[in-house]
């Protein structure tokens, strides 16, 4: 194998992660919706962090959302823990709906249980005074 041939491979293996990411395309970023629901599951792991949300449907039942969140060191910096949300948490999300009306989207923004608002991108929490 040529050394051209090798490097060309070593640099194909090295983007593939850029290759792999998706865009945000498939939501409607032009569109906000609000839930309350109950935490199903929390998926903590790269390469971004997923809820899982019971939402009552109005009839009923309850309908299984998938929320995209952002990547956990994104949003470690800015105030989530793995151990923020725990299923039967209530939540009130909202977030960018998929354009395929599927039970997804991509958050904007979640309420936790103790009141406090986080979402990806946000503000990082305040700084505690050394004391």
């Amino acid at each position: 194998m040529k050394l051209s041939s090798l490097c060309l491979a070593a640099v194909l293996f090295a983007t593939q992660p850029a290759f792999a990411h998706h865009s945000f395309a498939l939501f409607d970023l032009t569109k906000e919706l609000t839930l309350v629901g109950t935490i199903k599951e929390v998926q903590f792991k790269n390469p971004h962090v997923w809820l899982q949300v019971m939402v009552p449907d109005g009839k009923g039942g309850q309908t299984e959302w998938s929320i995209e969140a952002g990547a956990p060191g994104m949003l470690l910096r800015t105030g989530w823990k793995p151990s923020t949300l725990k299923a039967g948490d209530t939540v009130t999300i909202v977030t960018h709906p998929a354009r395929s009306g599927e039970p997804n989207g991509s958050l904007m923004r979640v309420t936790i249980p103790d009141g406090r608002t986080l979402g990806p991108g946000g503000p990082p929490p305040a700084l505690k005074a050394p004391g």
